[in-house]
């Protein structure tokens, strides 16, 4: 492969905007044959699991911001029609606010990062740059913000991504790749400009997240069973393995079949990761209701225990379907799909989980499916978008978009990218404008669902 100069580079950037001007970004017209957006959720809930739809419409019905976060194939399809510059990264394929947090790196640093890469695929940058400025958009709508606190929140974070990318182009690629958002450097930002007060429950919040491990999963999902423990029943959310399996089912070899799943994960993990994984024993599994666009989809948790009952490893499977980015950018080159999330994820993150792998799996139903694994928890937390005043959405904004600069830099071509989006605000207001077409259509879609609910098209099962 020819190796472009940086010179070269920055002129395929610019080039880029001869086919594609950065201010084309903001228009937003829904097409004449755009799909129904509930149609468009009907047919995910094929592959779900089928007590578990109403929930997801349930939590999706609860406000615009909600239903946003579980429509990430309606927003691929309407992304599909939308000006690109024709440069590409990995992308996450769902980089709306939510999934950004706290987490620990294998250091014990606390970290700040995209956490969530169920969609992640090769694709358009911008993509995931215009889902997470409307997200931005509509949770300002959801918390009565002013249409100037959302411009400025939604602007300030595409301005950061601008600027990061503009600084890992002019970066060599191991300061790239070593780049990373600590807490602490969070916090220093904070001094500048948050009250004392927001200062103490952002530091709070940090403090709770540290809390939230193995341990802390222990003393609230098990109880003991007969002097053992076993996770506790809390149905639809939380079912145990036995509460599922078919009449005249034997569970000792469910459960033999369980600890084979879990020897056979362990191949995909590093060998000193491997090892670690070796000295903890199967002791339970259930199935997990997570997340709002997840619902449905096969979740589990496994307990693990290490040297005695008092020293727990939680750990979580999530299945693993086509990305809803596919059909729109083309199929992944990884036949597992769990594979390609834990790649994504590996290529994405500054640093992952210790016990990130994948595995192919039969079902209790007899079907194969995709599964990635990790922790259940580990330090994890999340900003309380909820409360946050208005004054610091925007910075929360900034350090999002400097997370999704960092992590498009690693893949894409910075250096063309950053061409391409040029020192000007034009693109950053091109995509404020989008958001707030967007956030529009979005409520249109959330209405959608409500009417498809009252009509008795959809059932919602709401509270959980």
């Amino acid at each position: 492969m020819t190796r472009l100069s940086p010179q070269e580079r920055r002129a395929r950037g610019k080039a880029a905007r001869s086919e594609t001007s950065r201010s084309s970004h903001g228009k937003w017209r829904p097409a004449a044959d755009r799909p129904d957006p509930v149609a468009l959720l009907e047919e995910q809930a094929t592959s779900r699991v089928p007590e578990l739809v109403p929930v997801r419409y349930g939590r999706m019905l609860v406000s615009p911001f909600t239903f946003y976060r579980g429509a990430a194939l309606i927003m691929a399809s309407d992304l599909a029609s939308t000006p690109r510059s024709g440069l590409k990264a990995q992308i996450c394929g769902d980089a709306h606010l939510s999934n950004f947090g706290m987490f620990a790196s294998p250091e014990r640093q606390m970290m700040f990062d995209i956490n969530d890469f169920d969609e992640t695929l090769p694709g358009p940058w911008e993509w995931d740059v215009k889902r997470l400025a409307a997200s931005f958009e509509i949770a300002g709508r959801d918390r009565g913000f002013t249409p100037a606190y959302r411009r400025a929140a939604v602007m300030a974070g595409v301005s950061e991504y601008r600027s990061r990318m503009h600084q890992f182009a002019a970066a060599n690629n191991l300061d790239v790749w070593y780049a990373h958002i600590a807490i602490e450097r969070i916090f220093e930002e904070l001094k500048t400009i948050a009250t004392k007060k927001q200062r103490a429950k952002a530091e709070a919040n940090v403090a709770k997240a540290r809390t939230r491990d193995s341990m802390q999963a222990f003393a609230k999902l098990t109880h003991l069973v007969d002097g053992q423990p076993r996770i506790i029943s809390d149905p639809p959310l939380i079912v145990p393995i036995e509460e599922l399996l078919p009449p005249g089912s034997d569970r000792d070899d469910t459960e033999e079949g369980l600890r084979a799943l879990i020897k056979s994960y362990r191949r995909t993990l590093e060998t000193d990761r491997r090892a670690l994984l070796e000295t903890y024993t199967y002791a339970h599994f259930a199935r997990k209701v997570v997340g709002v666009g997840s619902v449905g989809t096969r979740a589990w948790i496994a307990l693990m225990l290490g040297r005695d009952d008092q020293d727990p490893l939680f750990l979580q499977a999530k299945e693993a379907e086509a990305s809803v980015l596919e059909r729109f950018v083309g199929k992944s080159r990884y036949t597992n799909h769990g594979q390609r999330v834990v790649a994504g994820q590996r290529l994405m993150q500054a640093a992952s989980d210790i016990f990130l792998g994948w595995q192919r799996v039969t079902g209790l139903d007899g079907k194969q499916r995709d599964f990635y694994l990790r922790q259940l928890r580990d330090w994890k937390g999340s900003a309380d978008i909820d409360t946050m005043p208005a004054g610091l959405m925007a910075t929360y904004a900034r350090i999002c978009g400097a997370a999704l600069a960092r992590a498009h830099a690693r893949s894409g071509d910075r250096i063309a990218i950053a061409a391409y989006l040029g020192n000007s605000d034009t693109f950053d207001r091109a995509i404020a404008d989008f958001s707030t077409a967007y956030a529009d259509q979005n409520e249109r879609d959330h209405q959608a669902l409500a009417d498809a609910v009252a009509s008795g098209r959809l059932e919602a099962q709401t509270g959980l």
